[in-house]
């Protein structure tokens, strides 16, 4: 495990911080990756974007996961820890997290979003004992332009 830290959701004040951590953290970016989506998702469930911060330094944001229920699928995204923070437990924290957030709300498989060229993040799920899925595909449609 990793040094204390605190999981809490994230709060409408940090989308500054959180968007932050995503431009170091994450590969790949969405649509929503601007303060207008984060600041609807956490309008929608303010639950659902766990953030890990250090006990002594609850304000510092080490790492996230957004962990979305529609009440019928559970649905992880923006799994992301600091680069000067890995490899301590804090992505393996997040997803257990994220898990028993599902399965209090009657969740019964969890599934997430992985670009095909993250290596790393193949490495991080497949260890989590995530496993691709390679008959489905994911289809978009950006609603706006």
């Amino acid at each position: 495990m990793t040094d204390k830290i605190v999981l809490r959701p994230a709060t409408p004040d940090e989308i500054p911080a959180l968007l932050a951590l995503w431009a170091r953290a994450a590969k790949g970016t969405s649509i929503t990756d601007d303060a207008v989506g984060v600041a609807a998702l956490l309008a929608r469930d303010p639950e659902c974007l766990i953030v890990a911060a250090p006990a002594d330094d609850p304000a510092r944001l080490l790492g996230t996961v957004i962990a979305g229920w529609d009440g019928w699928r559970c649905h992880l995204y923006r799994l992301a820890v600091d680069p000067d923070h890995r490899r301590r437990g804090i992505g393996a924290a997040l997803l257990a997290a994220a898990e028993q957030r599902f399965t209090a709300l009657g969740g019964r498989r969890a599934d997430a979003m992985v670009l095909d060229d993250n290596a790393l993040g193949h490495r991080t799920w497949q260890a989590a004992g995530y496993q691709p899925e390679p008959q489905w595909s994911r289809w978009v449609k950006p609603l706006q332009g």
